[in-house]
């Protein structure tokens, strides 16, 4: 979602504000735009589309101050046009803003009849207006956005700079993350700490529901009666270099070649080297009694969270719901009560999964969550984290966010098969080796860019492309379909394999290519079926599948990647990492814009 950044510097801020501006592209825009004070006058610049675009325009039009905030904007209300840019402003005030004010149309039409004049389609521009109205008033800049605030409804993180006081940033939160940092007589303000990591290391979290005010002197924070919050200040580990491409072609290429250090890197965070044990933190209900669980997430995360319940189920015994986040506070549930609620995010400020953990609370559910950021606003809200160890992930379709998550899922399988009795001590220790082992076989899968590569230029050109898993396979098919659609834009859809005979086969002839991901195991005769059905139909069948499996298929596939032979434990990790670079190398084909694609953003913190 947008991504918004205020400085109070004692130099000229507008290039720094344009860098942190790059830092925040990978939540995804659509136009960018920057405001200055000057000399008590407030200058503003704004373009459509990339920031290259808004660069351009402060080269033909400089603006310079010490004093400036700046948006990436993700259109909601309003077409993406410079009039709708952000960020807003009139005389006396500028806004950025993330989120979604839920009762502007009713405060638009309140302040038309009391004279403002509004010159956007977006909701944000009333955030604007009714500061505006109470300076207007005679209050004060703090006054003035105190009682705006209160007036809000919805989703918000928004920034505001006054031309009256050039020593001024007032922020504020409500169900879209915000942080504050803390330099030499210099303050800041943006949406991750990612976005200010070249300016300080000092960072304070804003809880939800409060806002502050930034002098160059320090931040003092308010809940919205007015009470004072103390926001304690930690060291953030983020540093400038961590947006780097290290020469790769694009952040997801850089980020798919992550996928090996990453797994290890959370292994090590959950295995103990010396006894090879699991090591959770301290859970908030025995496991050895746990009953049952909900899993909730969005997107690639909820994938992620299918295969956790094919697992959980499978060795650990326990039953398990899962639902999108979107879907489950809405379906209410029935659930165990001091259940496990098991919510997935990459971000930690997923706003539909935000929700849902709270529907699973009010429901007497202790929270355990899978995060990226665990300085987020789920973190601060769950009662146990665990953390994966994925590192600043930049591009805006996930791809090593993805097998951390499940890697702790890995873990959280074994532990509570374990505490439960339901897996012996020697196929623990099998399957727990074949995590260990896993890197260095990701690794090996890595070096197949010139096979995947091949396979790419089969599907670049469709105009539809089918995925077939069965079992625990059937959700990394759903990975690899989604994350075809997200970057190339090639229509894909995943289906269990053994469904093909019930609606599916009929959208299959001599321009679908089938992609099957198929190890060889348990399932495999029975998909192999499945495969040999749609080829009889035309179907291009395009396998993942390992030296057995390839024997069987070789009559059947027109094209097969071999893949290292792995435990079936860990097969879903392992074949997760080439339908995803088979993704990327289709999208470079089609030229897309792998790293941005259209329409999407990286952190979804509205619903």
């Amino acid at each position: 979602m947008c991504g918004i950044v205020g400085i109070l510097g004692n130099q000229s801020v507008t290039p720094l504000i344009m860098e942190a501006l790059r830092r925040l592209e990978y939540r995804g825009y659509d136009s960018a735009g920057i405001a200055i004070l000057d000399h008590g006058l407030l200058n503003r610049r704004r373009a459509p589309g990339k920031l290259d675009n808004l660069s351009k325009l402060l080269l033909s039009s400089p603006i310079s101050g010490n004093l400036g905030i700046g948006h990436t904007r993700w259109a909601t209300h309003g077409a993406p046009t410079e009039n709708n840019a952000h960020p807003h402003m009139t005389d006396r005030v500028a806004v950025v803003h993330n989120g979604i004010i839920e009762n502007h149309v009713a405060l638009r039409k309140e302040l038309t009849e009391l004279g403002q004049v509004f010159k956007s389609e977006t909701d944000s521009e009333t955030i604007v207006q009714l500061v505006d109205y109470y300076l207007k008033q005679g209050c004060a800049p703090q006054e003035a956005a105190f009682k705006a605030l209160k007036r809000l409804e919805g989703a918000y993180a928004i920034a505001m700079i006054f031309s009256c006081d050039d020593n001024l940033i007032i922020g504020a939160r409500h169900g879209a993350p915000l942080v504050v940092g803390y330099g030499d007589h210099e303050m800041f303000v943006g949406s991750d700490s990612l976005a200010i990591a070249p300016l300080t290391t000092k960072v304070a979290y804003m809880p939800d529901g409060v806002w502050t005010i930034l002098t160059r002197e320090g931040a003092d924070f308010f809940d919205m009666e007015g009470g004072k919050v103390e926001c304690p200040i930690q060291k953030t580990a983020l540093m400038s270099g961590v947006v780097g491409k290290n020469g790769y072609r694009h952040y997801m290429e850089k980020e798919l070649h992550e996928h090996p250090i990453v797994i290890g890197q959370t292994l090590r965070r959950f295995v103990d080297p010396s006894s090879h044990k699991i090591i959770l933190p301290h859970m908030p209900f025995d496991l050895s009694t746990l009953k049952r669980g909900i899993i909730t997430a969005c997107g690639s995360a909820f994938y992620a969270g299918l295969i956790g319940r094919y697992w959980l189920e499978e060795y650990a015994r326990l039953p398990i719901d899962i639902d999108v986040a979107s879907e489950m506070r809405y379906r209410n549930p029935p659930v165990e009560s001091q259940g496990m609620g098991l919510v997935i995010s990459q971000s930690g400020e997923t706003a539909d999964t935000l929700a849902a953990l709270r529907n699973l609370k009010n429901e007497h559910q202790k929270i355990v969550s899978i995060l990226n950021n665990e300085f987020s606003t789920i973190a601060r809200e769950s009662d146990v984290v665990l953390g994966t160890d994925a590192g600043v992930e930049i591009a805006v379709a996930s791809t090593k966010a993805f097998t951390a998550q499940l890697t702790v899922l890995s873990c959280l399988t074994l532990v509570i098969a374990r505490e439960k009795n339901k897996i012996t001590p020697e196929n623990k220790k099998v399957c727990l080796t074949a995590l260990m082992d896993l890197p260095s076989r990701v690794a090996e899968v890595l070096q197949m860019k010139d096979k995947i590569q091949e396979i790419a230029h089969k599907i670049a050109n469709a105009q539809s492309v089918i995925y077939l898993g069965r079992g625990i396979m059937y959700p990394v098919a759903m990975e690899g379909a989604l994350k075809l659609k997200e970057i190339s834009y090639i229509h894909a859809d995943a289906y269990a394999a053994g469904e093909m005979k019930h609606g599916p086969i009929a959208l299959i002839d001599q321009t679908v290519p089938v992609i099957a991901v198929v190890p060889s195991g348990f399932l495999f005769e029975k998909t192999l079926s499945n495969l040999q059905e749609a080829k009889a139909r035309g179907g291009h069948i395009i396998a993942f599948t390992d030296a057995k499996g390839a024997e069987a298929l070789s009559t059947i596939a027109e094209q097969i990647i071999i893949l290292p032979t792995v435990h079936a434990f860990v097969a879903p990790i392992l074949y997760t990492v080439p339908v995803q670079m088979l993704a990327y190398e289709a999208a470079i084909l089609k030229g897309t814009d792998v790293d941005q694609p259209r329409n999407l953003a990286k952190s979804v913190t509205v619903e």
